[in-house]
């Protein structure tokens, strides 16, 4: 249970203060809130990505979501490729804050992130492979020669 969010294919700001009553019935609610963060490959090559706009999935905007909601659990999905950095921050930064790796092939997790899950963010990164997406077999056969520790 829980709710799933992606910013760039619903254009929105995730800290716009008009979903802060939304967040908090999903706090009250005690279940997990789940953004879709960094880049997509729905619209990638098309003219002018087909309108979607990867800003919306900063995870910087989540930063205020999570400091205004302490008690609602974010989860930030996917690498946040180009934001990568800021994601390990706010994930470091705040209790409330989690990272999943699905969606992207292990073997193209940027290497900070890899550090991250293996150092300082031990109990924080969610494993999936959001098929279909990536097909479990390719998700497992490129994990297993990825240097992250369980």
């Amino acid at each position: 249970k829980g709710f799933k969010f992606h910013p760039s294919m619903q254009g929105f700001e995730p800290n716009d203060r008009q979903f802060y009553p939304l967040y908090e019935a999903i706090t009250e609610a005690g279940v997990p809130a789940l953004f879709h963060t960094g880049q997509t490959g729905i619209g990638a090559g098309l003219p002018g990505g087909h309108g979607i706009k990867l800003r919306y999935s900063d995870p910087m905007l989540l930063d205020d979501v999570a400091a205004d909601f302490p008690d609602l659990t974010v989860i930030m999905a996917h690498p946040s490729v180009p934001w990568v950095d800021s994601q390990i921050s706010i994930a470091t930064h705040k209790a409330n804050v989690f990272i999943d790796l699905s969606g992207w092939s292990p073997k193209y997790f940027p290497p900070q992130l890899v550090k991250a899950a293996n150092s300082m963010l031990r109990g924080k990164v969610l494993f999936g492979s959001d098929f279909p997406v990536i097909q479990v077999d390719r998700w497992m056969k490129d994990f297993e020669n990825l240097d992250i520790k369980p």
